[in-house]
């Protein structure tokens, strides 16, 4: 196989890989290309429109997958870190995927220098996570897991700044809402080195919401828009659950969303939540 020659091209390959492991591989290699200066031009090479995977797990919909439970023992601790792995794997190929698909948008190279970044850390985040699952004699594959990351993606194939405010700013902002308590429920189980991996991820996530943010405020300011009536308006189109709270606002906050970005947003869409205590 010929070795990639742009920044887009070996995205593409990332995208390419069906099994995890090579994808994973590819991903940290690319990375590494990167900052060195052996891989220095964009290029312009076209993304799949979904990317490979493996034959196994079998997706489905999100409500049609199996509720997992910390406290059900080995097999609770599983699913969610199943669950976890499914989502860094998704996540890797979002970071890919928006390198190659918006080269268009004459951005500047600290753009890529962010994401290919992230794509970097998604991919370490897999791994720690396959590594953890081997550890309690599993695997990724071994479980169902949903589409309904990607299906965010293909909302938002055409506007890149769309995709920055469903993928980083809702989808994974709602990863630093929930992981801390994530890491608290399986310290209580005696989990110390699955809640360590957690804190790893969640740590590093924060940077990932930090960078999708910095880059919707650069393209509202060169659109001429506001950036949180921007991101409300685009919420409203592409993204069809809710917002939910409680909302870890310290670490949003650390990412750059301060709280009267999606609170009013939420208030909009879930009048009652006016009632939670």
């Amino acid at each position: 196989m010929t070795e990639p020659t742009s920044l887009s091209a070996a995205a593409v390959a990332v995208l390419s890989a069906a099994d995890p492991i090579e994808k994973v591989r590819l991903s940290r290699a690319t990375a590494a290309l990167w900052r060195s200066g052996e891989l220095s031009g964009i290029g312009n090479a076209l993304p799949p429109s979904r990317p490979q995977r493996p034959e196994r797990p079998p997706l489905m919909a999100p409500r049609d997958v199996p509720k997992r439970k910390i406290n059900q023992g080995t097999k609770g601790r599983v699913a969610l870190l199943h669950a976890l792995a499914h989502i860094e794997l998704n996540a890797i190929d979002l970071a890919w995927d928006i390198i190659a698909r918006f080269t268009g948008e004459d951005l500047p190279k600290a753009f890529y220098d962010g994401w290919v970044k992230v794509g970097d850390e998604e991919a370490k985040h897999f791994d720690l996570l396959a590594q953890r699952l081997s550890e309690l004699e599993a695997a990724y594959g071994d479980l169902p897991a949903h589409d309904g990351l990607w299906q965010a993606a293909e909302e938002t194939a055409h506007d890149l700044l769309a995709r920055l405010a469903i993928v980083p700013m809702v989808l994974e902002a709602r990863g630093l809402d929930v992981t801390p308590g994530m890491i608290a429920k399986l310290s209580a189980v005696g989990d110390a080195q699955s809640a360590a991996i957690l804190q790893i991820i969640y740590d590093e996530e924060i940077g990932h919401v930090a960078c999708g943010k910095h880059w919707f405020d650069y393209l509202c300011k060169r659109q001429q828009r506001v950036p949180q009536k921007a991101w409300r308006e685009l919420v409203q189109r592409h993204f069809r659950g809710a917002l939910k709270p409680p909302f870890n606002e310290p670490a949003r906050s650390a990412a750059g969303i301060p709280a009267d970005f999606y609170l009013a947003l939420e208030l909009d869409r879930n009048p009652e939540s006016l009632n939670r205590p």
